[in-house]
């Protein structure tokens, strides 16, 4: 580990309605801290498994550097910037969620990869204005960031300041580069061997290596899960509220779970009552919310180390369904349990979404909807059924919502499932307000069933099958 240059080796970052300090502040600011340097940090159980990621990553790229940088703040409006999240793959190997941070795994060319992590550290107290002038980065402004020492302990990997990552990086060893989370990386590369065709292979290789969850990601899904069915029950149990002021208090009430026991939201939550509910990504969330309606919510909490719950649960607003709802809601509910029982080992990822669109299709055929036989409708050359479903029924989920997106077809979309994968099962049925082609009670209704499904050796484990689905389990749950 390395010590970091000198704090105030630049300008602090800040803004057009700062006053510039006087000499006498400066020598007053910079004088009379104690020392706040942390001594009780061990080694994380994040920091264990990290290491074995990067292992694993390592032996995909023998004798190549490779570097997966965090991030930087992204701006909201002029200089009020977005509240930070690392990037997914960054996070995964490292286990830091530090802003402005690199990775760089450097070949050693004997055992594979020695890793660096290059980062802003807290600064110096003692010299230089950034600590109590930054915006950005100064600890009284900011927040306290972490030392170089307390970062290797934590997570069991060599730091060293950012400030050296220029030099680091000017030996001409061909590498491979996570892009488009931090621009300034390739400035630092000209004259480096690079190239945007292998950057990409190291994308798809970081999701492929996620693809199988290991123990510690499985119990971050499972925490939360738990946790984003607190805030469903939040919501439930503040319906007099919910009916006053509409989605946004669904939104609101279920946001203050997340944060309270959480980091985050892990997207921004579908507060969808009424005929909002047929809009797949409905998240202005500004609507009204009416007893005889329905209340598609799709939600998922985002725990402290960034695994997030995708859970769609939908609801009458008045705690029972009507007939009509009820029909088909249990449609849906068949069809997700049809997409459930159709996954385990060795099958492919699909079979899910094939079994389920079986079951809307013969349902919608009964309900005589399909302008064609049940076999047309279900031919690839065809699937007018989705005028009413949209969507595929499934997608990979773990420290990013929509996870390892990066990968090849052939590994994921394409690919047979294995032990460990975490994927959704999400069928549903919309019936836009203005589609003639269904009769007139139909319009406006939105119904989705969503459940986060690990997939074991032997078949499938619901991780969030506390959470009611059936009907009566429905009504029951909002009654209490």
């Amino acid at each position: 580990m390395t010590e970091p240059t000198a704090a105030g080796a630049t300008a602090p970052k800040t803004a057009s309605h700062d006053s510039e300090p006087s000499a006498k502040l400066r020598a007053f600011m910079n004088s009379g801290w104690a020392d706040s340097e942390r001594d009780d940090i061990t080694l994380s159980d994040v920091g264990v498994w990290a290491a074995k990621r990067r292992d694993a990553l390592s032996q995909a790229f023998p004798g190549e550097r490779l570097v997966v940088p965090a991030g930087t703040y992204k701006v909201r409006s002029n200089d009020t910037d977005y509240v930070f999240r690392p990037h997914t793959d960054y996070a995964w190997l490292a286990g830091d969620q530090t802003s402005d941070a690199v990775l760089v795994l450097e070949p050693n060319g004997t055992s594979g990869h020695d890793s660096v992590l290059y980062f802003r550290p807290r600064s110096d107290r003692s010299e230089g204005e950034e600590f109590w002038r930054d915006r950005m980065y100064g600890e009284l402004w900011a927040g306290r960031r972490p030392s170089l020492a307390e970062t290797a302990k934590e997570f069991g990997i060599e730091t060293r300041h950012v400030d050296q990552l220029a030099d680091a990086l000017k030996n001409d060893v061909p590498t491979r580069v996570r892009r488009g989370e931090d621009a300034s990386i390739a400035a630092l590369l000209s004259g480096v061997s690079t190239d945007a065709g292998r950057d990409g292979e190291l994308a798809a290789t970081l999701s492929e290596l996620r693809l199988v969850k290991d123990a510690f990601e499985i119990e971050q899904l499972r925490e939360a899960v738990a946790i984003t069915h607190r805030g469903f029950s939040d919501v439930l149990a503040d319906m007099a509220n919910v009916r006053k002021y509409g989605e946004r208090w669904i939104e609101g009430t279920f946001w203050r779970r997340a944060r309270a026991e959480g980091n985050d939201v892990g997207y921004t939550s579908i507060a969808a009552a009424g005929p909002h509910a047929t809009t797949l990504h409905w998240i202005e969330n500004d609507g009204s919310v009416d007893d005889g309606t329905l209340m598609l919510l799709d939600m998922g909490v985002e725990n402290r180390q960034l695994y997030t719950a995708d859970i769609t649960r939908t609801l009458p607003v008045n705690g029972e369904f009507t007939p009509r709802q009820r029909e088909l809601y249990q449609l849906v509910l068949d069809s997700q349990n049809a997409g459930i029982a159709a996954l385990k080992p060795g099958t492919p990822f699909r079979a899910g979404h094939e079994a389920s669109m079986e079951v809307i299709v013969r349902g919608l055929d009964a309900m005589e909807l399909l302008p064609v036989s049940v076999e047309e409708a279900l031919d690839p050359e065809s699937r007018l059924y989705q005028r009413y479903t949209l969507h595929n029924v499934s997608h990979m989920l773990g420290i990013d919502v929509h996870d390892c997106a990066a990968a090849r077809n052939e590994k994921y979309r394409q690919g047979n499932l294995e032990a460990g994968y975490v994927l959704t099962v999400e069928p549903g049925l919309y019936f836009q307000s203005d589609d003639l082609t269904v009769p007139e009670d139909l319009r406006g209704i939105g119904i989705r069933i969503e459940d986060d499904i690990l997939v074991t050796p032997t078949g499938t484990e619901n991780l969030s099958e506390a959470m009611p689905r059936t009907p009566e389990a429905i009504q029951t749950w909002m009654s209490s």
